[in-house]
């Protein structure tokens, strides 16, 4: 009887993580929203690309090349796919646990497309 090996998952991080390595320089949030959610609210500096352009095999923004890249999105299933995507093309991924709704819940940054107070939606 042939035994299967699991395949691991993306590497996780926390929201409070993911905010600290992004704020200091370690790493480069992608948010894989889409675009309307993404202008709503979104966390500061983070660069945008839906994951069906991640799915489609869409270059990463310039930006993130060669960077550590925390996905995130509204609750963390969309950035968990985005980020076995990413990780199964050689970059470093990770997926953003409970997304934007923790990351606001946790009181973090959260800028709309004007760079004024956004909301998660």
């Amino acid at each position: 009887m042939p035994i299967f090996a699991r395949t691991p998952g993306p590497g996780r991080i926390t929201v409070a993580d993911a905010y600290e390595r992004a704020r200091t320089g370690g790493a480069v949030l992608l948010d894989v929203r889409e675009a309307d959610e993404y202008a709503a609210g979104h966390a500061p500096g983070a660069l945008w690309q839906s994951l069906a352009a991640v799915g489609a095999g869409a270059p990463l923004p310039d930006a993130a090349e060669g960077r550590t890249v925390p996905a995130v999105c509204r609750s963390g299933n969309r950035s968990r796919r985005a980020a076995g995507i990413l990780a199964a093309r050689g970059v470093e991924a990770l997926n953003v646990t409970g997304g934007m709704h923790a990351w606001a819940a946790a009181g973090l940054p959260v800028h709309d497309g004007t760079g004024s107070d956004g909301q998660v939606i």
